[in-house]
């Protein structure tokens, strides 16, 4: 490798912060000094819950702050603001109908329906490169526990987990007909093994001339890079290419208690070190088989959103080339998303939707990940500070 120098300045703020203006930007402070404060977040989830079943009007307050800054609306159509806000940066946005905990099979089908209409508003749309589903929105958790331990399923129980199957591949070949890039995300190790066997026989199926469908690969598991060298055998055995997300994961706080409970080995990183290493090694190896993986890099991170870069300057590998991007949460990191953008890779936002009551246990995992993840919020309140300095002293 040439080990060219690369020119890319994540801590921009008038780039990052652009899009918003000065009364956002406060909202935006304010916001995270609030999710800042550990205890607030801990009694403020149940006081929610409360509230909502007390039927007390608070939607119109959740709406204005939390909602706002990590949600793009209640339904596609409220996205359409948050979707062009975005694309005149030149980001693009993952539609994700991020309801959860639901166990009826209406509830299913419902997911179904609405991940499809995403898909049907990201064909021929440059605006929405990508589509994402979680196979715990069609399917039951206790279910996908069950096949993932390889159990015989009862009658019903087989009858239930074909209808899983249909709906997941009538997603898969929606993407596939209308040329939309797909995610599965990634979710607990208990059910995890089930997701990937579901989402290897999407890939071998639909992903014959081009990566669509997308596996998620969780790295602050210590198992995952072997697995993604695996999984990258199993396509070129079976003549597919092969698409991965890579991130390093939302679900450690739980995993470890799992493990401690049943007695079995944490399937964690032992250090963010080994995380972070097994994070770069995964890149490493994706660009070097380019031509067979197409990889989005979902992260937060500054080093490996640099290394990825680094890596692609030194391949020779256009910034723009379609088989990289680069992907963050709506409402956060946008140090990296937007200086990116503006350097020319692709880029893409998560942005979640769904009516607020039921998109609230995502907002909670998210103000619960900002507490818990070392200095994320933090880094989100330095650079505001910072591009509300600039601006003050630019007057």
């Amino acid at each position: 490798m040439t080990n060219k120098i690369l020119n890319l300045d994540f801590s921009n703020t008038e780039i990052a912060f652009k899009s918003k203006n000065n009364s956002e930007l406060t909202t935006s402070y304010l916001l995270f000094k609030a999710i800042g404060i550990n205890w607030l977040v801990k009694i403020g989830t149940p006081l929610v819950e409360i509230a909502f079943a007390l039927h007390l009007p608070i939607k119109p307050i959740i709406k204005k702050t939390v909602y706002k800054q990590f949600v793009g609306g209640e339904s596609i159509t409220e996205c359409e603001l948050a979707i062009n806000n975005l694309y005149k940066f030149n980001i693009g946005t993952i539609l994700d109908y991020s309801v959860e905990g639901k166990e009826a099979e209406a509830d299913f089908d419902y997911t179904c329906k609405e991940t499809i209409d995403t898909i049907n508003k990201a064909k021929n749309n440059a605006k929405i490169p990508f589509c994402v589903f979680k196979v715990t929105g069609v399917a039951r958790f206790a279910l996908l526990e069950k096949v993932n331990k390889n159990e015989t399923l009862t009658e019903l129980e087989n009858a239930e987990f074909i209808k899983v199957v249909a709906r997941i591949e009538k997603i898969c070949e929606t993407a596939h007909h209308n040329n939309v890039r797909l995610f599965i995300d990634a979710e607990e190790t208990w059910i995890q093994s089930a997701i990937d066997n579901l989402a290897t026989a999407m890939m071998e199926k639909f992903n014959k001339n081009q990566a669509i469908v997308y596996n998620t690969l969780q790295l602050y598991r210590h198992d995952r890079f072997a697995f993604l060298k695996e999984s990258y055998e199993h396509a070129l055995a079976n003549n597919y290419y092969l698409g991965v997300k890579l991130v390093r994961g939302a679900y450690m706080e739980k995993e470890r208690a799992r493990a401690n409970t049943y007695n079995y080995i944490d399937p964690i990183q032992n250090s963010k070190e080994n995380s972070d290493k097994d994070y770069n090694s995964s890149l490493i190896f994706c660009i070097e088989n380019i031509n067979k993986i197409s990889i989005c890099a979902g992260t937060h991170n500054e080093d490996s959103s640099r290394f990825l870069a680094q890596l692609m300057l030194d391949n020779n590998i256009a910034n723009n080339d379609k088989r990289i991007y680069f992907s963050q949460l709506y409402g956060m990191s946008d140090n990296l998303s937007y200086n990116l953008a503006n350097a020319g890779y692709n880029v893409a936002k998560y942005l979640p939707y769904g009516p607020v009551q039921a998109v609230m246990p995502y907002l909670f995992r998210r103000a619960a990940e900002n507490t818990s993840v070392a200095g994320q919020t933090g880094r989100e309140l330095n650079l505001i500070s910072k591009e509300r300095a600039r601006r003050l002293a630019s007057k």
